[in-house]
């Protein structure tokens, strides 16, 4: 049984996004253009890739929040795929820590809060 001490490392993650959101392409290819202390993989959400690499996700729920998929099987939605997605970048790692107490999870929340609205609104959350 494995224990904390000895958990697998996250070694690469990979970003469920929309192509068709015009917001998901622009972080999409911002987080593209970062230096990447985990590489950071990219696959249409609810895609056929998606769903054959990922058969027991909910990938309707995916449309909907953002959802990082770790390597090791660890997956992530909403404020704390946001935080992931930062983790894994050079310049915004101590931003992601910071964003992972208590005292920063309201603000990861609020972003990704005002995302998952926007896609709402444009109607990005209804077809991938």
């Amino acid at each position: 049984m494995r224990t904390a001490t000895d958990a697998l490392p996250v070694t690469r993650v990979t970003v469920l996004h929309d192509p068709g959101c015009p917001l998901c392409r622009r972080l999409t290819a911002w987080l593209r253009d970062q230096d990447q202390l985990v590489p950071l993989d990219f696959v249409a959400v609810a895609s056929a890739e998606a769903r054959e690499r990922y058969p027991d996700l909910d990938h309707d729920a995916s449309l909907g929040e953002i959802t990082v998929v770790a390597d090791t099987g660890e997956v992530w939605r909403g404020p704390q795929a946001f935080v992931t997605c930062l983790w894994a970048l050079a310049a915004h790692r101590p931003l992601a820590l910071r964003l992972s107490t208590p005292a920063g999870l309201p603000l990861a929340r609020a972003a990704a809060f005002a995302a998952g609205k926007y896609r709402a609104v444009t109607g990005a959350d209804r077809a991938a």
